[in-house]
């Protein structure tokens, strides 16, 4: 009984789709191959005019075809001429199947067939009437040519429908080519309602006060034309992938309870000429019948990049057509209209100019990465369904997680919940979303990799001078867990730290991060007297870092206030903004200040090489240390500013860290929550 109720209840999956039109052709190249083959198979021998002769004179045949349209004779032996020896062997060759005793036998190929008729009254001469050769004269028609032909043609017409019907959409009356410049829009409205509402969508703050104005237009339109004002034709949801744009145009729809026109920038694309331009101008035809009502165009920058960039000169781009149509339609209709075009990107920089302008997109919402507050919001929506114990902290796990999307947070709690089922446990605990969280960040950990005691040893005090350098330097993050457990493709080691919430670093900040990721090659170099390649992904970093303080922030006095870093990133831009004489000078800042941070870090390590021994020795024995390993051992950080996670729980949460970044910061930031690994 048991079982039975677990089958009733065991999600249904789906089955799979009958493709019919497969079978179908395959049902048909089956068939002509085959008639093709067997046709082949039971082809007659063809002999020439001196073995007719001898056939003739010896008195084996039986029977005699002429084939006046294909010019040819067929020739039926005797039964008993099949048993001689110089007709079985070669007739017995030339047909798979065997001897077909009722015939024809062979062929042969005739001039004309008066002449042929002469010649077998002069063979026949002296053969008694009873004993000549029945002979019949037909016309025939070449049915196995035809079914070929024809058998082909049909194969690459219903080849083309089926390209066509799946380009289109397929199906529905007037369907395959006929809707090819029809809207590919799903339409949520009242019979299929988006159910996603801002409850849901949380962590955005921010962008939903935005777009609150929307909803609130789309319910009450005269609230705000009384006044003389006017809604905003466009939004755009501008934001790095996995932060939710998506789902608060989702979450719009619910809210506002109108329909709601949901495609893809790629739904446009198509390889006909004007089918693009030709399915935007359906789907504002069709949004003005169900105004007010919403468009959402998702990945927005397939048909909405620059114009011009990339085109080869003469040539008719189809997605520049797209863009052209798009941008008529979004200025046609009238302000009153209510339809209201919502789109995300998370490219912007690629965007035309004139689709961003007021009067097409009016607002750009930014929707940026959450922060502490936002993370634990988002925690708690994802945390609904998941079977928690009670020591899971969600105000830890929001602390433990900077620089995290929604995205990444909802892959963590899927992840955690499938790890506490993966070990049986009936509640998924704060190990599980431990180990969640490092996974997602190192990637999976690999606990068979083998490793030599000395490549241990060289990755352990690596790990150790991370933690060193990091604990006695005022500005590095602090240090949450290292181990050195193999994690991911090529990394043996692995640091997790804890950055601040902040969008402003200062020079001092920036110098501590660069000692801090130094600490690693540094460590190998006091202990073992040499360097290894396990510092890869660190030198990178550091690199990067310096190359930013040099020319993207303006922070070195030799240079100045200079920045050389192009937000527009223009990629016909083949020249760099400076001179020969000045990227001399901007390397050999970059190496001088390298090598200061080098030298600021070895000089530390010396001083603290006690406890460089001991911790590296505890990673040894343990493999995996954390903050409170690191205050039994060497003592607590000699410093006393409070970590992001102090100040969350204490409730002082610094209020810097919810005022949006100023200017967009550069990939070469160091970025939050990065692991440094050993290589």
């Amino acid at each position: 009984m048991d079982k039975e109720r677990k089958d009733k209840n065991a999600p249904r999956l789906p089955r799979p789709s009958n493709n019919y039109q497969i079978w179908i052709i395959l049902g048909l190249v089956a068939v002509i191959f085959g008639v093709s083959y067997f046709t082949k198979s039971t082809e007659l021998v063809e002999i020439q005019s001196s073995k007719f002769e001898d056939m003739v004179q010896s008195r084996d045949i039986k029977k005699l075809v002429l084939v006046k349209n294909e010019e040819q004779v067929e020739i039926t032996l005797k039964a008993e001429a099949l048993q001689n020896a110089k007709y079985k062997m070669e007739l017995e060759r030339s047909s798979p199947f065997g001897l077909n005793a009722n015939g024809p036998h062979y062929k042969m190929k005739i001039g004309s067939i008066d002449k042929f008729m002469d010649k077998y009254e002069q063979l026949s001469k002296n053969i008694p009437r009873e004993q000549q050769v029945d002979l019949r004269v037909e016309e025939r028609s070449d049915i196995t040519g035809m079914l070929l032909n024809w058998g082909f043609l049909f194969l690459l017409l219903f080849g083309f429908w089926m390209l066509m019907r799946r380009m289109t959409g397929g199906g529905g009356p007037g369907g395959q080519i006929f809707n090819i410049g029809k809207s590919k829009a799903a339409l949520f409205d009242a019979e299929s309602k988006v159910k996603i509402t801002f409850e849901d969508a949380a962590g955005l703050d921010e962008a939903k006060e935005e777009i609150m104005e929307i909803v609130e237009f789309l319910k009450n339109p005269s609230k705000f034309t009384k006044l003389g004002g006017k809604i905003p034709k466009g939004a755009l949801l501008v934001g790095a992938p996995g932060t939710g744009k998506t789902l608060l145009a989702k979450a719009v729809a619910g809210e506002a309870g109108v329909p709601f026109f949901s495609l893809s920038g790629s739904d446009f694309v198509e390889m006909f000429v004007g089918v693009g331009a030709a399915r935007v101008r359906d789907l504002f035809k069709q949004a003005k019948e169900k105004a007010p009502c919403i468009i959402f165009i998702d990945e927005i920058d397939a048909i909405g990049r620059s114009r011009g960039r990339g085109q080869i000169p003469g040539a008719n781009d189809e997605r520049e057509n797209t863009l052209n149509s798009l941008l008529v339609e979004m200025d046609g209709f009238a302000t009153d209209s209510g339809v209201i075009i919502l789109a995300a990107t998370n490219r912007p920089d690629v965007l035309d100019s004139a689709l961003l302008r007021p009067g097409r997109f009016d607002r750009q919402i930014s929707i940026d990465k959450p922060d502490i507050n936002g993370r634990e919001a988002i925690f708690k929506v994802h945390l609904k369904p998941i079977k928690l114990s009670k020591e899971v902290d969600v105000k830890k796990l929001a602390a433990q997680t900077p620089g995290f999307a929604g995205a990444e947070i909802a892959n963590v709690c899927n992840e955690a919940a499938l790890i506490a089922a993966r070990k049986e446990k009936k509640e998924v605990e704060m190990q599980d979303f431990q180990d969640a969280i490092d996974r997602v960040i190192g990637g999976l950990e690999k606990k068979n990799k083998l490793i030599s005691p000395e490549e241990k040893k060289i990755v352990a005090y690596h790990e150790a001078g991370h933690a060193v350098a990091g604990w006695f330097l005022e500005h590095a993050d602090p240090l949450v867990k290292v181990s050195i457990v193999p994690r991911g493709v090529a990394s043996l080691g692995y640091a997790q730290y804890l950055p601040k919430e902040q969008f402003l670093y200062q020079t001092d900040q920036l110098i501590d991060e660069m000692c801090m990721a130094f600490g690693g090659r540094v460590a190998e170099d006091i202990v073992f007297n040499k360097i290894s390649t396990g510092a890869l992904s660190d030198l990178e970093r550091i690199t990067k870092m310096a190359y930013s303080i040099v020319t993207v922030y303006g922070m070195n006095k030799e240079i100045g206030n200079l920045s050389f870093y192009d937000s527009k990133q223009n990629e016909y831009n083949f020249q760099k903004p400076y001179s020969d004489a000045t990227a001399e000078r901007i390397d050999k800042e970059v190496k001088s200040l390298i090598d200061f941070c080098y030298q600021r870090t070895k000089k530390l390590l010396n001083d603290h090489r006690d406890q460089l021994e001991v911790i590296s020795k505890e990673l040894l024995e343990k493999e995996i240390l954390f903050q409170n390993d690191l205050e039994r051992l060497i003592g607590k950080r000699p410093f006393n500013s409070q970590t992001t996670y102090q100040k969350f729980t204490n409730g002082q949460s610094d209020k810097a860290a919810e005022v949006p970044p100023v200017a967009t910061e550069p990939a070469s930031e160091p970025a939050p929550a990065e692991p440094k690994a050993a290589q």
